[in-house]
């Protein structure tokens, strides 16, 4: 793990994690552009911090998506583990473990749109959201209690576009700037907020073997009685309205096709701020 300390606008102390899986190199080009944008601390008149981290330093020079086990799968950790990413958790817990915000940057063989991921809202987390230009934020507090997101307090997830595309680095760099905007530890222009579409996630769907298909996009509403996806071994049919797919992808995930999900409401900015339009 690598950690590069930058100054702050305000007092705000902020994380930017890049690099959790070491085949999603956004996330680390995103930091090292951050470290190269933004000053050092003893540059800055505000007291808090941005503190850029490079997780997984091996698999992204691998281009693995993890060595031993998979880092956003292993958290909180285990300090005495043989395995590289689960004694390397804690570390990366601890390093974030004071702030005010984390954001947690990723991409994914899924189809756009991005989107956020909070497993915790809290007041930092609707602030982080509704900053960012994503029409959909998934609540995956029923789900995974493993990931970065789900222990860390405060922290947002972004799937910022497909991985190995430059266009999920430019999304994700103009992501992390509406961030760190959003907390003041950037002042080079006002925050903006808008309204998040928020889909409870439910639960994985599993993947056997075969030529595997997926039939409806991400947040697209599945009809009662369609089948989402299917292969070999399953056909997966959906037998309630109002389910909608996040993750969808035939071939990004070993295990499963994605996450079933459910549209339940919207995540308003915080009090006081006003909407953009």
């Amino acid at each position: 793990m690598e950690i590069i300390e930058r100054g702050a606008a305000g007092s705000a102390r902020v994380a930017v994690v890049g690099g959790l899986h070491g085949d999603e190199p956004a996330g680390e080009r995103i930091v090292r552009r951050l470290a190269d944008l933004l000053p050092d601390p003893d540059e800055t008149a505000g007291e808090g911090i941005v503190r850029l981290i490079i997780a997984n330093e091996p698999a992204l020079e691998a281009g693995v998506r993890y060595t031993d086990t998979d880092l956003n799968r292993a958290f909180p950790g285990d300090t005495d583990s043989d395995e590289y990413e689960r004694a390397l958790a804690p570390e990366i817990v601890a390093a974030v473990d004071d702030m005010d915000a984390v954001f947690a940057i990723h991409t994914s063989h899924s189809v756009p749109p991005p989107f956020a991921i909070y497993s915790e809202l809290t007041d930092s987390v609707r602030r982080t959201v509704t900053a960012m230009p994503v029409d959909y934020v998934l609540d995956a507090g029923g789900l995974r209690s493993t990931t970065l997101d789900s222990v860390a307090p405060h922290s947002v997830s972004v799937e910022v576009g497909r991985q190995g595309s430059q266009q999920a680095v430019e999304f994700g760099l103009e992501s992390t700037l509406a961030f760190l905007r959003a907390h003041g530890a950037l002042d080079d222009e006002p925050p903006t907020f808008t309204p998040a579409t928020v889909v409870e996630g439910i639960e994985e769907v599993p993947k056997g073997g075969g030529e595997p298909h997926v039939n409806y996009a991400n947040f697209q509403e599945i009809p009662d009685g369609a089948v989402f996806a299917s292969d070999a071994e399953y056909t997966h049919r959906v037998d309630e309205p109002g389910i909608v797919p996040v993750l969808a992808s035939e071939h990004g995930y070993e295990e499963i096709f994605g996450l079933y999900g459910r549209i339940t409401g919207t995540l308003e900015p915080p009090s006081g701020e006003v909407a953009s339009e």
